[in-house]
């Protein structure tokens, strides 16, 4: 049965060359050009790698600090003592603890975007990796979340910094903003989100790094993306 598309969907498409690759600049200015939704979408640039998702020297994972923001509210946890724990309260961390969380956790708390944890308290939070992994919230050294400055970990997160990670498909999916947000605050933040996936390319990968760039709003069909990117600066 033939998945049925709203009169806005439809209209948003006719604008949208399928054949077609924009450049990020043209193609931003279209997506911002679609029809509306009521309520203001998620913006995002998805990838298909040249990697093979089953090689662990394949892997692609880390972060990228949007330089204009996510334009997300971002709730976060904190897996801390002492002073780490009183600093990261400070920074704007909504829960922070131990051993009490660590029991909150465990029995099913789980209204929070975001887990970041000092190295020491990583010996008990392992224990919740069957909670927080299928989740995407075990906290990582290579995403930023297992940290000794807490502060500027809580600070980071709640600027906008994204997270990324390879799927068994070799697609990254990755937020670059709002619908709201003005043309150049999109444009910067997705340089910056292709500018930290170059720099992530696996020495191992070989032949052309981005299959296909799609750019793409919760709610609007996808724009191809020209995928010759080279680093900058």
């Amino acid at each position: 049965m033939q998945k049925k598309t709203s009169k806005r969907y439809r209209r948003a498409a006719e604008l949208v060359d399928p054949r077609r690759k924009y450049p990020l600049a043209e193609a931003v200015s279209l997506l911002k050009k679609l029809p509306p939704t009521k309520f203001d979408q998620t913006v995002a640039l998805s990838f298909k790698l040249g990697v093979n998702p089953k090689r662990t020297d394949h892997m692609v994972r880390g972060t990228c600090l949007l330089p204009h923001g996510s334009g997300k509210l971002v709730c976060v946890l904190v897996f801390a003592t002492g002073q780490a724990a009183i600093d990261a309260r400070e920074a704007g961390a909504e829960y922070v603890g131990y051993e009490d969380l660590l029991k909150k956790v465990e029995t099913g708390f789980s209204s929070f975007d975001v887990a970041i944890a000092t190295p020491a308290a990583m010996v008990e939070v392992r224990k919740l990796g069957k909670i927080l992994g299928p989740r995407g919230l075990m906290p990582n050294p290579r995403a930023g979340t297992v940290v000794e400055n807490t502060a500027a970990a809580v600070k980071e997160v709640k600027s906008g910094r994204v997270e990324f990670k390879l799927d068994k498909n070799a697609n990254v999916s990755v937020p670059i903003g709002k619908f709201s947000f003005l043309e150049d605050c999109l444009m910067g933040n997705g340089r910056a989100v292709i500018d930290t996936l170059l720099r992530a390319r696996p020495a191992t990968a070989k032949g052309l790094f981005f299959r296909k760039i799609i750019l793409s709003a919760t709610m609007s069909p996808g724009l191809n993306i020209e995928s010759s990117f080279s680093l900058k600066g």
